[in-house]
């Protein structure tokens, strides 16, 4: 039985239970770097756990998380005092403590209160205004950060600490584009970039250009690629599958992302990777059985 662990900050279409299915694509023998241009809430990179990775992001946010982890700045003591404290404010104040913390969060930019703001945030989102300030509203709920949750949180920055102490991680904030030609033969490439025609407010645009330019960037590396996207739902397909993306390998499967407000707007769909790494038999039959693993929280 795998395990796979969640990490600290949640985010609306996180990988966590794909990880054994894009795992199965990695080659057993691999022994290069793990390079992700789009690293998010890191649940990929940290749960496979190579050697070394460079887990890059264009949300600064995210990336000074986990260097907070990463340097020993912050540790599961500090986790837990902080939310202990702040969550016993928000249970007495209400939400406008929330508000608070996330104008704080926004003049100030302290992981810690990034995390607060994550877990107290209306449906794990993470998103951002024009000018790079984050606007979630509350969960409304008061009483979020009770001690069973407190636990919880503190757990999972604990996993990501003993994680990071036995491995070359990196974590840097730059553009893809930057990432992919940091990457050099023998690396493995995982893009998770935010899905093209859907959801894609989580920090900056992802259009036309932003696809054609991974393409090409991609296409140029002389390291091989994992890329994570939609293939289509029951109600339109994923044109850019076809003109961008259909001579490489590609496996499917249906998945469920718990997206939007709203829960007539949560739909499944069926996800794709596409890869230029040639395909074990076992990684072209994983999406036609069900794969056993238990998912940490």
């Amino acid at each position: 039985m795998t395990k796979i662990f969640v990490p600290p900050i949640k985010s609306q279409g996180i990988k966590t239970k794909l990880v054994p299915w894009i795992a199965s694509v990695v080659p057993s023998d691999f022994s290069g770097r793990w390079i992700e241009p789009f690293s998010g809430t890191g649940v990929v990179g940290l749960n496979l756990a190579p050697k070394e990775a460079l887990l890059a992001d264009k949300n600064p946010h995210l990336i000074n998380f986990y260097n907070a982890i990463n340097r020993g700045e912050i540790g599961p003591d500090d986790v837990r005092a902080y939310l202990e404290r702040e969550g016993e404010q928000l249970a007495s104040v209400g939400e406008d403590h929330y508000y608070y913390i996330r104008e704080r969060f926004n003049n100030e930019g302290s992981p810690l209160d990034f995390l607060f703001i994550n877990r107290a945030g209306f449906n794990g989102m993470i998103r951002f205004n024009r000018k790079g300030r984050s606007n979630i509203p509350f969960c409304r709920k008061p009483g979020r950060f009770a001690p069973a949750y407190v636990t919880r949180i503190v757990n999972q920055v604990r996993w990501v600490q003993q994680t990071l102490r036995t491995k070359q991680f990196t974590f840097v904030c730059q553009d893809f584009a930057t990432t992919v030609a940091r990457a050099e033969k023998g690396d493995i490439i995982y893009c998770d970039p935010p899905y093209i025609d859907r959801h894609v407010d989580y920090f900056g645009a992802w259009g036309d250009t932003e696809e054609r330019t991974l393409r090409a960037v991609l296409s140029e590396s002389r390291a091989n690629f994992i890329l994570s996207t939609w293939h289509h739902n029951d109600y339109r397909s994923n044109d850019y599958i076809e003109s961008l993306w259909s001579d490489d390998h590609m496996l499917t499967r249906d998945h469920f992302y718990h997206v939007g407000g709203r829960e007539e707007n949560r739909n499944p769909m069926v996800e794709a990777l596409v890869t230029n790494l040639p395909l074990s038999i076992a990684s072209e039959s994983e999406p036609l059985r069900q794969m056993e693993f238990e998912i940490v929280d």
